[in-house]
């Protein structure tokens, strides 16, 4: 396989990705307004800031759950007809949504639900991208969704709240319910039926749960995997300023308005991150995978000075810079995993990544009670930094008795687990 890197105009090159890429960008926007409607009505029914930020937090619970039993789905049927169907139930779910005077824990039950099947649709696009793109086209077509997710993240929040104030949350949640109608229709007939039925493979489980286990059992029985999610998880530790920044801001003397800069600093940084990666031959990002990873939490540990506002932006915008070799991390686990087990294996891979990821904030928000923020994030930091070390140098170990030097080497798409 050619060392040369692939160029955007390479991936967006092939109709299907166009497309599929296209219902990315409606998913994302449906995704966050139902967020910000169904918490914008929380607080107007109840005027509770806790209850408010109870409500958004638990709408990422759900990819935890149905990353661990239901991405398999992707594996046991046709995935385009997975992720049709899961964008129908979820137009379905936003109209119910919809419908005024009901009691709270109707919507909020139901944006639960909404969320719950995001994760299957996740599996399915992922290992529908797999087949779709090869060598490092695959890298950056994942790099353009995670970019597109980013950005997302950046102005979603902010036009989702403007949109409900102008129009009204019921009005907002049908113009969900019609994102996802919409990117349904782009999916089913402009994309392709990559691997319309899995192949069958001997020994395949026949049940959802026989699908789960033998999911987590590829994942297990594979030292590259397991270190390639490890390095994934690693991410735990530098969230943690994400789940700090109000505290942080005040312990700076900022105020609130600091918030805004603090919280846009690491989608930012990660998009240039991606840019910059862009540019490198696959093999080098493949060695440069490890030492990014210990990077992106050991250059948060000058935040435990209270550097300033500027310089505390430039250090967790210079983390998420380095967070971007987690699309190398990606690409490279869909490509090892065999590609009739790809669905289940990319959920095993969302809900470690969230319990992770929810874990870390959790439990620095706990230890944030005694210390000050910037301690907690400076001992994130330097915990994050030794324990993604160790991971970066399995991976090293892994990928060289595997692929050889990682430098000269990238997977191959038919790599199967050892």
């Amino acid at each position: 396989m050619s060392d040369s890197p692939a160029s955007y105009r390479d991936v967006f090159a092939v109709p299907d990705f166009r497309h599929l890429w296209a219902a990315h960008v409606l998913s994302v926007m449906g995704d966050q307004l139902a967020r910000v409607a169904i918490t914008i009505l929380v607080y107007e029914r109840t005027r509770s800031a806790g209850l408010t930020a109870l409500t958004y937090a638990l709408t990422y619970l759900p990819d935890f759950i149905g990353g661990a039993a239901l991405a398999g789905l992707a594996d046991r049927f046709p995935r385009r007809a997975v992720m049709v169907a899961t964008h129908l139930v979820s137009a379905g779910l936003a109209a119910l949504m919809a419908i005024p005077g009901t009691p709270l824990a109707v919507p909020a039950g139901l944006l639960f639900l909404l969320q719950l099947f995001s994760a299957p649709f996740s599996s399915a696009r992922q290992a529908t991208l797999a087949d779709m793109l090869t060598g490092d086209r695959l890298t950056l077509g994942l790099g353009a969704i995670s970019i597109t997710y980013q950005m997302g993240l950046v102005f979603g929040l902010g036009a989702g709240a403007a949109l409900v104030a102008k129009v009204g949350v019921s009005t907002a949640l049908l113009i969900d319910a019609g994102t996802f109608l919409v990117s349904a229709a782009i999916i089913r007939w402009g994309i392709g039926p990559y691997r319309p039925a899995p192949r069958m493979s001997e020994g395949r489980p026949s049940g959802q749960w026989e699908t789960v286990r033998a999911g987590w059992a590829i994942v297990a029985r594979d030292a590259r995997l397991r270190t390639l999610l490890a390095i994934a998880c690693c991410s735990g530790f530098y969230v943690v300023p994400e789940g700090l920044a109000v505290p942080y801001a005040d312990q700076l003397g900022t105020g609130t308005a600091a918030v805004g800069w603090l919280l846009a600093a690491n989608p930012v940084g990660t998009v240039i991150g991606m840019v910059v990666l862009r540019g490198l031959r696959p093999g080098r990002r493949l060695a440069l995978l490890g030492p990014m990873a210990v990077g992106s939490s050991a250059v948060l540990v000058p935040t435990g000075w209270t550097p300033g506002l500027a310089a505390t932006v430039a250090l967790w915008t210079l983390s998420g810079v380095l967070s971007a070799h987690d699309i190398v991390t990606q690409a490279t686990y869909v490509r090892i995993v065999p590609a009739d087990r790809r669905g289940q294996a990319i959920g095993v891979a969302i809900a470690a990544l969230r319990a992770a990821q929810g874990f870390g904030i959790v439990v620095a928000g706990l230890a944030a009670q005694l210390l000050a923020p910037a301690s907690v994030i400076a001992v994130a930091a330097v915990v994050g930094a030794l324990v993604t070390s160790i991971a970066a140098i399995r991976w090293a170990q892994a990928a060289s008795s595997t692929f050889g030097a990682p430098e000269a080497s990238w997977p191959r798409d038919d790599t199967e687990p050892g």
